[in-house]
């Protein structure tokens, strides 16, 4: 209903209006149903991952059966529309869960459960990269000392202290490394690196003594290993090519938009990409992979425009978009196929195939189809935040694309050049806007912050990618193997010059980036349906998605964050101080889930500078710590066997990092090291009832967060072995 009628309504007569609007939306936006059948596949990707344990594996083709019979039987529900995109929706979600039960399935290796080491194993080297002062490396391992065949990881990731150059991809290495379990989040809701190398196949880190031995190889490489290893060394020559002819922290950067290889960019500049609202530009996406494709696109349509024979009898736009998407399928291997990359080309694939069959390219159909087939392919893809950063901004920007056009053919009238040049500088600035805010949401929750400038650097920043950067990096690529490529290297150089220049002069402005705390998951999910129902519809009953939008808003500002938390061996303890900053105990030993905690509750401090002194109520010595609470109470973080009495008869919650069984009865809420290595992580808010939650909980029981269990186990035998030892039993 439009403004003016509901403005004519009474409130006794609003419900029937609403129901009035309702139905007229429905009915003109008929033809955009279809695009809620990804959302429907994400709805049951994400009730797969929301599990507290892992569902029968015969779940997954029951699901999808069942799911298929569904979608078949949605043509015969004849005029029933209502009933038919029900069906739909349904039969999305029951093959959402099905493939992502199955594809969990397929994923399944190895994985270490406990610390190992130091132990002497031989493996093939699979990637590398820089890694602050040596070199992370990706193995492929087939034997390890002390673990059963049937035990050992297939996939290792390791650092070494060596510079990248001594490795070759493909090179067997002799190495004596510390391997560990994929660690778990560090605080409840934290990122779970653990479920990321499950899918990845990557089953123990760690880091090795010395340095990497060559070593024969056990057995002669298969094809596919011997495309994968020249595909890694070249990259790794065309990254030292690029660097050769750019000098300096240009040349890191350019590299990295060429090969994918980040390694080389110093810290302080990818902060300033970062802090600039620009760390998209340096991450191989669709921004990239669609302005490759586009100047592949232009400059073959250009050349074959130029002979008349051929323009007016073949399709030479056709030919221009097959092969935009050969060079983008060459810049993508090139790249290294890194998953945000792949996700990309699939979306390029589908608008240049829509070329192909001589329909509309930027289409939210093709987005839509685009997004089904990547989360078909890799399910889990959809709590990847490049997945929902990179379809969000596309959504968006979409919808402005269709809103555009509207009111293109509305107004009727072809604009002159400035009026192209003004359109072309709204268009730049109303991407950006758009950009930002569809990411937003997904900035705060996976990374806790927000760029206050994130528009201007877009604004300053975009042309020069577009016009300059990228253009001069595919024309690079396409000269590198004739050795012609200074030229259009030299040209990045500058462009990438600018850019960065950009980019620090931004993330200096005062205020430039401001932490956040992080939303709770409801808001999330809240906020990004109202999105989805904004962007996917095109009749005025959109914008009720700015109700949901709304509330999502208000349930993140009412979020309160934990007033404890503490890591799994009990050492690093914080309390929420009564100005709510957080302060540990003592200095933390473990400083990345000391920095994640601060970030998560959009504290910009440095982890050294949040520790407790006596003047915050906090005191310390050799023995443990004591604090008060917020409510009154006190808290005890005993170090020592000798606190413990002591502790337990005047602290209402005890933190131990010892055993305590049944040795503090007292306080109102006592942890000790077996429930905190059961657990993990803990967090806590105050109140009449405790509200405690564990990473243990919030894993739940899945195969890649059951190990915790396992690791508790052996830690008890291993406690009361050496018990009955000490005690001569």
């Amino acid at each position: 209903m439009a403004p003016s009628n509901w403005a004519r309504a009474t409130p006794l007569r609003w419900p029937s209006a609403a129901g009035a609007a309702l139905a007229r939306g429905w009915r003109e936006d008929a033809d955009r149903r279809p695009l809620w059948l990804p959302v429907g596949l994400g709805i049951g990707i994400a009730l797969y991952f929301a599990l507290p344990s892992e569902p029968a594996i015969w779940l997954g083709p029951a699901a999808l059966g069942v799911g298929g019979l569904v979608a078949i039987s949605c043509w015969r529900l004849g005029e029933h529309a209502g009933l038919r995109a029900l069906a739909a929706l349904a039969a999305a979600l029951l093959i959402g869960f099905g493939v992502a039960r199955l594809r969990t399935e397929a994923a399944a290796a190895p994985v270490l459960y406990h610390r190992i080491g130091p132990v002497r194993f031989e493996a093939r080297v699979l990637a590398r990269d820089a890694h602050g002062k040596g070199t992370r490396l990706l193995l492929n391992v087939e034997r390890i000392r002390r673990l059963a065949p049937a035990a050992t990881p297939h996939r290792v990731r390791l650092s070494v202290r060596m510079a990248p150059d001594a490795l070759v991809p493909g090179q067997w290495v002799s190495l004596v490394a510390v391997l560990m379990p994929p660690p778990a989040p560090s605080s409840p809701g934290g990122y779970d690196f653990g479920r990321w190398a499950w899918y990845e196949g990557i089953g123990a880190v760690g880091y090795a003594y010395g340095k990497a031995k060559p070593a024969p190889a056990p057995h002669p490489e298969t094809l596919s290993e011997r495309w994968s290893d020249w595909l890694e060394v070249l990259r790794d020559r065309m990254t030292a090519r690029i660097e050769s002819v750019i000098p300096g922290p240009q040349g890191a950067i350019a590299a990295a938009l060429i090969t994918g290889q980040r390694g080389g960019i110093a810290p302080e500049d990818q902060a300033a990409f970062r802090d600039a609202g620009l760390a998209h530009v340096l991450a191989i996406s669709g921004l990239h992979l669609a302005l490759a494709g586009g100047f592949f696109f232009w400059v073959v349509r250009a050349l074959l425009a130029l002979i008349p024979a051929v323009a007016l009898r073949y399709p030479i736009k056709k030919w221009a978009a097959a092969a935009a998407l050969l060079g983008a399928g060459v810049y993508l291997l090139i790249s290294g196929s890194g998953a945000p990359a792949v996700r990309s080309f699939i979306m390029l694939s589908v608008m240049l195939g829509a070329i192909l069959l001589d329909r509309p390219a930027l289409s939210m159909r093709s987005v839509a189809l685009a997004a089904a087939l990547i989360l078909l392919w890799r399910p889990e893809s959809l709590i990847a935040p490049g997945f929902q950063m990179s379809f969000a901004a596309v959504t968006g920007l979409i919808a402005l694309a269709e809103w555009e056009r509207a009111h293109r053919k509305e107004s009727g009238v072809a604009p002159g050049l400035l009026g192209r040049l003004r359109r072309y500088a709204i268009g730049i600035a109303l991407t950006s806007v758009v950009a930002g805010l569809a990411t937003a949401p997904f900035a705060v929750f996976h990374f806790d912050r927000a760029s206050q400038y994130g528009l201007l650097g877009n604004l300053l920043a975009i042309p020069v990618v577009g016009l300059l950067v990228m253009p001069a990096a595919t024309a690079a690529m396409v000269l590198m193997p004739f050795g012609l490529d200074r030229l259009p290297l030299v040209v990045m150089g500058k462009g990438v010059a600018l850019m960065l220049a950009v980019a620090r002069s931004v993330a200096h402005l005062p205020g430039a980036a401001a932490m956040v705390a992080v939303w709770p998951q409801a808001a999330l999910l809240v906020v990004v349906f109202g999105g989805l129902w904004i962007m996917l519809w095109r009749a005025p009953w959109r914008w009720l998605g700015l109700l949901p939008i709304a509330a999502g808003l208000i349930v993140a500002g009412l979020a309160t964050p934990p007033d404890i938390l503490m890591t799994q061996d009990g050492h690093d303890v914080a309390v929420r101080l009564g100005d709510g900053k957080l302060a540990f105990l003592r200095p933390p030993k473990d400083d990345y889930a000391a920095q994640s905690w601060l970030q998560r509750g959009g504290d910009a401090r440095d982890p050294k500078q949040a520790v407790a002194t006596p003047s915050d109520g906090v005191r310390c010595d050799s023995y443990g710590c004591v604090a008060a609470l917020a409510d009154g109470e006190v808290l005890a973080a005993p170090l020592r066997f000798e606190a413990l009495d002591e502790d337990c008869a005047r602290a209402a919650i005890v933190i131990a990092a010892m055993p305590t069984r049944h040795q503090c009865n007292g306080p109102r809420l006592v942890l000790d090291r077996f429930d905190l290595a059961k657990n993990g992580a803990t967090a806590i808010r105050l109140g009449s009832v405790l509200d405690i939650r564990t990473v243990r909980a919030e894993r739940g029981r899945r195969p890649w967060s059951t190990l915790p269990e396992r690791r508790y186990k052996r830690a008890r035998r291993s406690h009361f072995n050496k018990r009955r030892f000490n005690s001569g039993g």
